[in-house]
This record gives structure tokens, sequence and C-alpha cells, in this order.
């Protein structure tokens, strides 16, 4: 994680105080004082070299510290950060028929391990009034979980992005690599839903879309439409849901949320 070094107005005052004292002494009164301490004894004894030495350098830290700080004039400070993790606007503006496209920023970041190549982009349509919520570390799926979306009245879908090499030696796979429909939905269904789905996937389809196939799977309960592909050296996941009374009033869009997913 990227983090920000900031330098309260507090802190710099202070120091620069400090400074002020510092400076506030001419070179001929510390030469001075030097010498006034030194008259108490001609012969410095090993102890108090090592004292004096020690004192030498946090004297030197502290002067060093200090410069470096004088220039915040009340500004923080901060070390440049890299891409920035978490939400980046990516909705278009609704069509004519108020849904909305959603694509993953380029410049998007997210905690898939270091090495990982970037992540290739996807999409998918929400009808207008979807909105992207923070994605929590205690998630389903930890740091796998790459998006989540929501509406209040509707439901709500999240994207897990995980590596290919977890369950298959690929460097650029596809979803019929990994396996067929059924062998998917068995391995990856709990990930997904929290639970066992053996008897309850009520529909497997498969679509192809610019030569990438997906998968696509219906759960009677709990109420759960899975589109699964892979891309580079990453499955993704695209699971969208809801509760009884939304799968019941809604399932006409969220069917058509499902079916939109891809990976560009």
């Amino acid at each position: 994680m990227n983090t920000a070094l900031v330098s309260s107005p507090c802190f710099c005052f202070k120091e620069s105080k400090r400074l002020e004292q510092i400076r506030g002494f001419g070179r001929s009164e510390l030469c001075a004082r030097a010498e006034k301490r030194n008259n108490g004894s001609n012969i410095v004894g090993e102890g108090d070299k090592k004292i004096r030495r020690r004192n030498a350098l946090i004297s030197g830290f502290l002067m060093a510290s200090s410069l470096s700080l004088l220039g915040c004039t009340g500004e923080a400070l901060a070390v440049k950060q890299g891409l920035l993790a978490g939400r980046i606007p990516g909705l278009s503006d609704p069509d004519e028929r108020g849904f909305r496209t959603y694509r993953r920023p380029d410049d998007k970041s997210g905690g898939h391990g270091v090495g990982w190549s970037p992540i290739i982009p996807y999409s998918f349509k929400v009808p207008d009034g979807w909105e992207e919520v923070p994605v929590s570390i205690a998630d389903l799926g930890g740091t796998e979980i790459d998006l989540r979306f929501a509406s209040p009245k509707e439901g709500r879908l999240f994207v897990i992005v995980a590596p290919v090499r977890r369950f298959a030696d690929l460097d650029d796979a596809t979803i019929e690599q990994i396996g067929p429909p059924e062998r998917v939905i068995d391995a990856f269904g709990p990930e997904v839903v929290g639970e066992n789905v053996e008897g309850k996937v009520s529909s497997m389809e498969t679509a192809e879309h610019s030569g990438r196939m997906y998968y696509q799977f219906e759960i009677e309960s709990p109420h759960a439409l899975i589109t699964a592909t892979a891309a580079g050296n990453r499955l993704y996941l695209f699971n969208v849901t809801g509760s009884g009374l939304q799968w019941k009033k809604h399932y006409k869009d969220l069917k058509e949320i499902a079916k939109s997913f891809r990976v560009v």
C-alpha cells in the first residue's frame, strides 16, 4: 500500500523554533561555551569522549531533520504515490433504455499480488441507479473481489478476479482450458455464493463474444447469476444476486446485467 507522509504545521513550527535557538548562538559563543566546559579538566576520559561523540551524532541528526522540515510552511509533505487503489469512476451516461456501461479504468489498481500483470479491463451494463460500493478486506473471496456494485431496490453484484495458476499451470488461459461448465461451477460456485451448489444449478449456458467463451449459470438458492471466463493469467467470476423480492420484481434486469459481462 502506498502511503503519504504528512508533517503537521505544529511539528514544523516546533522544529523551526529549535533550529532558531541553535542558530541564535554565534560561532564565538559556541566556542566560548565549549572552552568553559573544558576548563574544568585538561584530561578527558574515554567515557566522556564516547558521550560527546554520541551527543554530536544526535545533534547532527536533529539538525538534518530540522532543515528538511523547515520548508513545509504548513503544507503537507508527501511521498509521490503510484496508482490509486479503490474506486475510480468508470460509468457512462445512461443510454436510451436507462442502462449505463461500466468499464474498469485502465489505471485502476487492485490488491492482487505483487508481480501480476495489469488486469485486463472488463465491462458490464447496469440500470441507472446502480453505484460502486467499497470492497472490504473481510469480503468473501478476500482481495480477489475486485469490484462491488449495488442498487437498494434491485440487487447487487461483485467481480472476483482470481489467479489462474491457483488451479491450472497456464499463463494465457481460456475458460475452456480450465474446464467444462460443470467442472467450473462445481469448483467455483461455492466460492461465489458461499455454499455448496450441487443440485442448485437451474440453468447452464455458453456464449461466445469476440472470440472469448463465457459460461453462464443460474443458481436457485441463494438466487445468483454467475458468468465465468478467463483472460491472461486470471479467472473472472461475475456474480449478480438479490433478495427474494428483488429477484421476483427485477429478474429481467438482473439477467441482462449478468449477460452483459465482457472482458475487453
